[in-house]
């Protein structure tokens, strides 16, 4: 099957059981957490190690989860370790915060520049993409020196390249051609 088909599936079947129980944003905050854990790198080689049977890592969650994650987070994590797909973790995590973004008609956006961008002018891009595409907005920034200048920004599936980089990079493509 898909890598992708069996996160949505597993992300669905969680996203829908949570809204039938009203704890929709308890559950997206779970997966906001479970979503950091596995991008620390002892986490991630966890996750993929052959050599710790299933019902370890079980344990191993439960006792790194705890009390902090509802009990229905608690439940999918057993069921993705007890099929053998733990490694499928943070790529469910990720489909159901955005399922849950895309349910309460958030967008994520992402900004990326040269240098830091001051709040006000993250706040009228947050507004103009708000008002263009008649959604709330996440604008997240990151900071990559590489493109020289300008910006890169990506809306769902929109991408705005505007960068010095992407400019060059164009410039040098037709002096190649000619």
């Amino acid at each position: 099957m898909n890598d992708s088909k069996i996160s949505v599936r597993y992300s669905r079947a969680l996203f829908q059981s949570a809204l039938e129980k009203k704890i929709l944003d308890k559950v997206n905050q779970d997966m906001i957490f479970i979503s950091e854990v596995c991008k620390i790198p002892e986490a991630k080689e966890f996750l993929h190690s052959p050599i710790i049977v299933p019902s370890k890592k079980a344990a191993i969650f439960h006792k790194m989860l705890g009390d902090n994650v509802e009990e229905i987070t608690l439940s999918l994590i057993d069921l993705v370790v007890r099929n053998g797909r733990e490694s499928y973790i943070p790529a469910i995590a990720r489909v159901f915060i955005h399922e849950t973004m895309k349910h309460k008609g958030i967008t994520e956006s992402v900004l990326t520049t040269a240098v830091k961008v001051e709040a006000n002018v993250k706040k009228q891009i947050a507004d103009l993409i708000s008002e263009v595409f008649k959604t709330k907005v996440v604008l997240k920034e990151n900071i990559d020196a590489d493109i020289i200048g300008g910006f890169i920004l990506r809306v769902d599936d929109n991408y705005i390249d505007a960068s010095i980089r992407n400019k060059l990079r164009k410039i040098k493509k037709s002096l190649k051609e000619v």
